[in-house]
């Protein structure tokens, strides 16, 4: 009988690269809306003015 030898399966290491791409873009996106000013503070000023509601009268008997 012979012997065999370990049969070693190395996988890619893809995954990783895929990873550091896809954290590079979003990096790069985000500083690019940051500096576009799109991310800025900006004051947006809303004004409700709600209508003055008054109590019903009290019902007496």
């Amino acid at each position: 009988m012979r012997d065999r030898e370990p049969t070693v399966i190395h996988t890619g290491g893809g995954g990783w690269a895929v990873a550091a791409i896809l954290l590079i873009v979003v990096i790069a996106g985000g500083l690019f809306l940051f500096e576009s000013g799109y991310l800025a503070n900006r004051d947006i000023g809303i004004k409700v003015t709600l209508p003055k509601i008054e109590p019903p009268a009290p019902v007496t008997r």
